[in-house]
């Protein structure tokens, strides 16, 4: 929701406006700085996914199987870190145990496989027995990398489930010790029937479905770092405040929100802080609480709305937020007690600011031209917090708002408005692999789950 009122963006883009950013900045290599976690200026290591081996006549294995093979492959196709082997370059034969696994014929062309993920899978007695099995296809003297074995109820779900379990042990394994994110979701606003209510779906755009049903409009959803509880901010009698769902409970639970117009709540990395934005005086301050609403803090004193704060959460001592205490809104930097102030862009129209898991970037909304006739339009940049040097990830593509970052620092998820609709979209943080999640518009305002 903005605070900056009565200021409309343009949607209007300049294909040579682009073009020149595109050659002076993008090719250039302006993105050679940037290291989150994508393994930019490395090879991919070259990962095949083979079918696994049907090994139940259970008729349910089929269908579940297929649901479970395609969720693994498409896992590791968007972690970011793989060239993954094309099913249609894979040896005809789908090994179902290390013994039947034939190594020289991965490696060799046209798969040119230097790991394969094999393995079995079996529906019986209303249940899903998964072994899977990772190797080095070009280590035959010792190729064991991995070896798991899963059992759940038989459901598509859990063919879901364990896939992505699957994908998380491999992502980790070979992506350098960092979780995979194939078990997190993702947090946003959906507007249905004239509501905007709050949803969850997985972190590639399947099992969506609604977390409130207050029939009403709700804002800014904000997943607790131990994925308990949502926050976010909610129009109810007494106007605009932060109100607190329990994802164990399934229900609201108290939370102490101030008076006035209270928007765009933020937890710190450790769940024991807020920080928010309050009219309490009829200008948007930053405040910070505890996490049940007590202990409340103003940290920002100035003229100009002052919104959408970010804890860096590599120490929560820092906050990040938009202002337009200077006219058109800027990002800011403070650390958390309202101190040493900094103002990190350098014009435009400038709102959302996400950090980053490690605490070196902010990814943020930016209109660099903004103003009547102006060429470009709103899209996601990346900024390193030490040199202040930007990188702009999308290009062209309709105004783009609200980033967010994936726990693992590889992907952001970010809101897309085109064509008079809003979706959900997500990218490698170096801005390639841009994909949708949504397939129906009015959503808006994605949050990544923690882990």
């Amino acid at each position: 929701m903005r605070a900056f009122k009565g200021i409309s963006l343009p949607h209007s883009r300049s294909i040579c406006f682009i073009l020149l950013l595109l050659s002076l900045e993008w090719q250039a290599g302006a993105q050679d700085w940037v290291r989150t976690g994508t393994n930019l200026g490395a090879a991919r290591i070259r990962l095949a996914a083979a079918d696994f081996n049907p090994s139940s006549a259970d008729p349910q294995t089929p269908a579940l199987k297929n649901t479970f093979d395609t969720t693994l492959y498409s896992d590791l196709n968007n972690a970011g870190i793989f060239d993954m082997v094309s099913k249609s370059m894979a040896p005809p034969l789908t090994p179902a145990s290390p013994q039947q696994m034939n190594l020289a014929a991965w490696a060799a062309a046209p798969a040119n496989a230097s790991m394969v993920a094999f393995g079995s899978f079996a529906a019986s007695g209303g249940r899903l027995a998964v072994y899977g099995w990772l190797f080095d296809a070009k280590n035959p003297e010792s190729p064991q990398i991995l070896g798991k074995q899963y059992n759940e109820a038989a459901s598509q779900d859990n063919a879901r489930l364990i896939a992505h379990r699957f994908a998380d042990e491999i992502i980790t394994r070979l992506g350098g010790g960092i979780p995979g994110i194939a078990e997190t979701h993702i947090y946003y606003v959906a507007a249905r029937g004239g509501n905007k209510e709050i949803w969850q779906m997985d972190y590639d755009g399947q099992g969506a479905h609604p977390v409130t049903h207050l029939g009403t409009i709700s804002l800014s959803p904000r997943v607790s770092p131990n994925n308990d509880r949502v926050a976010f901010a909610s129009l109810g009698k007494m106007g605009w405040s932060i109100r607190m769902f329990s994802l164990v409970l399934g229900r609201g639970v108290s939370f102490s929100s101030p008076v006035g117009t209270t928007l765009s709540p933020a937890w710190s990395s450790d769940g024991a802080k807020l920080a928010f934005s309050a009219a309490r005086s009829g200008d948007p301050e930053i405040f910070t609480s505890d996490a049940n609403g007590g202990n409340l803090k103003q940290v920002t004193t100035f003229k100009g709305p002052d919104v959408s704060p970010t804890w860096n959460p590599k120490t929560n001592a820092q906050i990040a937020w938009c202002s337009g205490r200077t006219g058109l809104p800027q990002i800011y930097l403070m650390d958390s007690d309202g101190t040493s102030v900094q103002r990190l862009t350098d014009g435009g129209y400038a709102t959302s600011p996400s950090w980053s898991p490690n605490g070196q970037f902010l990814a943020f909304a930016w209109n660099r031209k903004y103003g009547p006739g102006a060429p470009g339009g709103q899209d996601i940049y990346i900024m390193d917090i030490a040199s202040k040097r930007w990188t702009q990830l999308t290009h062209d593509e309709g105004r783009q708002d609200f980033p967010s970052w994936s726990p693992d620092g590889r992907h952001i998820v970010f809101q897309r408005e085109k064509g008079g609709g809003s979706e959900i979209w997500t990218m490698l943080s170096d801005g390639t692999e841009q994909h949708r999640l949504t397939q129906s518009s009015g959503n808006s305002m994605p949050n990544w789950s923690w882990k």
